[in-house]
């Protein structure tokens, strides 16, 4: 059975009509929210850190949240959630096979 790649989601922070959407810091907010989910330390002396499946970054200057597809087999309540968050704010959200490693080092255009 071979191995699926892990899909992710990217939840950009634009309504489907152009808007930029508001409060400013919502990916911030939405990831804390999600932090809990995912490895990580716990007990009093863990550090909250954002989760490796729900994450916050930018695009070009738009707020993006990205939504790793691994979530909804470990927490489908989870993934449901920030889907439905952005489904219910009218986000933009576009689907991409994760990118390897080195893709992040290479020379960015524009």
């Amino acid at each position: 059975m071979a191995e699926t790649i892990p899909t992710e989601y990217f939840i950009q922070g634009i309504t489907s009509n152009g808007k930029t959407f508001r409060p400013s810091d919502w990916s911030e907010r939405l990831c804390g929210v999600m932090s809990g989910f995912g490895p990580g330390k716990r007990g009093p002396n863990a550090r909250l850190q954002y989760s490796i499946y729900v994450r916050p970054t930018l695009l070009g200057n738009v707020k993006t949240v990205i939504l790793d597809s691994r979530l909804r087999d470990i927490e489908p309540m989870a993934f449901d959630f920030v889907m439905n968050f952005a489904k219910d704010n009218d986000l933009l959200v576009t689907e991409a096979c994760e990118l390897p490693p080195h893709h992040a080092t290479q020379q960015h255009h524009g």
